[in-house]
C-alpha cells in the first residue's frame, strides 16, 4: 500500500484537507454526499501503483472547515476548489489531470471542466444527480423542496428521510441507508462486522457530522445546478458519463445517460451501483484505469 501524504490548502472562505498517494500521472477523485477522502481510500490504494492519486475533503465537510458559519454551497465555488487542489499538487496545462467524480462530485467535475479545461485531460462523471435534465424534472424539484422544507421545520433527520423516500435507491448515498436496504458506510463500502477499528470509528463520526451540512446546505442549491453542456460539447476535455451496472433506472443513473445524450457520446458502464467505487474497489479501479488509459 502506497504511503499517503496529507496537507492543508487555504482557499477563499475555507481550508481544504487533501491527500496524495502513489506516483505517475495525476487523477483527482472528487467525492459527493457526506463522505470525504476516506471514502476513496480503497479505490485510491488500487490506483497508486500507476498514478499519483489525489483526494480531498470538500469545503464544509470533515477536515475542511469553512471560515464562517454554514451557508448554501455553490457548485461553481467547489469547482474552483478542485482547480486549486490540482494547482497545489503541480498540475499544469502541459500535464493535465484525469478527474473522477461520483454523485455531486461528478457535478463539481463537470464545472471544473467548464471553468478550467486546461487542467483536465479526461473527466469521468459517475452518476451526477442532474435531475433537471430528466423528463420528470418537476417531480424532482418537488422532492428537493420537500427536503428543504423538512430541514427548516424539523431538522436534518427529517430532511434525510424525505430525500431517502424520494430517491428509493439501492446503495451509495448515505441518505438511503435508512430505507432498510443493504447497509453501507458513506462512500459505498459495506458496513464492517463487529466492533470497528478506531480509524473507522473516527471516519464514521466525521461523516455523521457532515450529514446536516449535506442535507441542509448542499442538496437544495446543488439540485438547481445545470452544467454548461454547450461548452462541454466543444471542449478539449473528453467527458465520459459513467453509469452503475447495478443501478439501472435509478435517478442518478438516468441523469448520467442524459448527460451522454446531450454531449453526443455513449455512456460507459462501471461495476456496481451508485457507490460501486467503494463496494467493489478492485474491479472499479480496473475499469477506471481502462477508461483513463484510453484517453488520447
Amino acid at each position: 500500500m502506497a504511503a499517503t501524504k496529507t496537507d492543508m490548502l487555504r482557499v477563499p472562505g475555507a481550508t481544504l484537507y487533501y491527500e496524495v498517494r502513489g506516483s505517475g500521472p495525476v487523477p483527482l477523485l472528487i467525492c459527493g454526499g457526506v463522505y470525504d477522502a476516506a471514502g476513496y481510500a480503497g479505490l485510491a490504494d488500487r490506483l497508486a501503483d500507476r498514478y499519483t492519486v489525489v483526494t480531498y475533503d470538500r469545503r464544509g465537510n470533515s477536515r475542511s472547515p469553512l471560515d464562517g458559519p454554514p451557508e448554501h454551497q455553490s457548485i461553481e465555488v467547489h469547482g474552483d476548489d478542485a482547480h486549486r487542489v490540482l494547482k497545489a499538487v503541480g498540475v499544469t496545462a502541459d500535464a493535465p489531470a484525469y478527474v473522477f467524480g461520483n454523485s455531486s462530485g461528478a457535478m463539481i467535475g463537470l464545472e471544473l471542466a467548464v471553468r478550467h479545461p486546461a487542467q483536465v485531460r479526461l473527466l469521468v462523471a459517475h452518476e451526477p444527480p442532474l435531475f433537471d435534465l430528466l423528463p420528470d424534472r418537476d417531480h424532482w424539484r418537488a422532492v428537493v423542496q420537500e427536503v428543504e422544507d423538512a430541514f427548516l421545520k424539523e431538522g436534518a433527520g427529517a430532511a434525510n428521510q424525505a430525500l431517502a423516500a424520494g430517491l428509493r435507491m439501492s446503495g451509495g448515498e448515505p441518505a438511503e441507508e435508512s430505507s432498510g436496504e443493504e447497509r453501507r458506510i458513506p462512500g459505498g463500502e459495506e458496513a464492517p462486522q463487529g466492533e470497528p477499528d478506531p480509524e473507522t470509528l473516527e471516519m464514521m463520526a466525521r461523516l455523521g457530522r457532515n450529514m446536516e451540512f449535506f442535507i441542509g446546505y448542499e442538496v437544495p442549491p446543488f439540485s438547481r445546478y445545470v452544467p454548461d453542456l454547450a461548452t462541454l460539447r466543444t471542449s478539449r476535455v473528453r467527458v465520459v458519463a459513467a453509469m452503475g451496472e447495478a443501478s439501472e433506472g435509478e435517478p442518478p443513473n438516468r441523469a448520467a445517460a442524459a448527460v451522454a445524450e446531450r454531449l453526443g457520446t455513449t455512456p460507459v458502464p462501471f461495476p456496481g451501483d451508485h457507490g460501486g467505487f467503494g463496494a467493489l474497489p478492485e474491479t472499479f479501479a480496473a475499469k477506471l484505469h481502462e477508461v483513463m488509459a484510453s484517453a488520447p
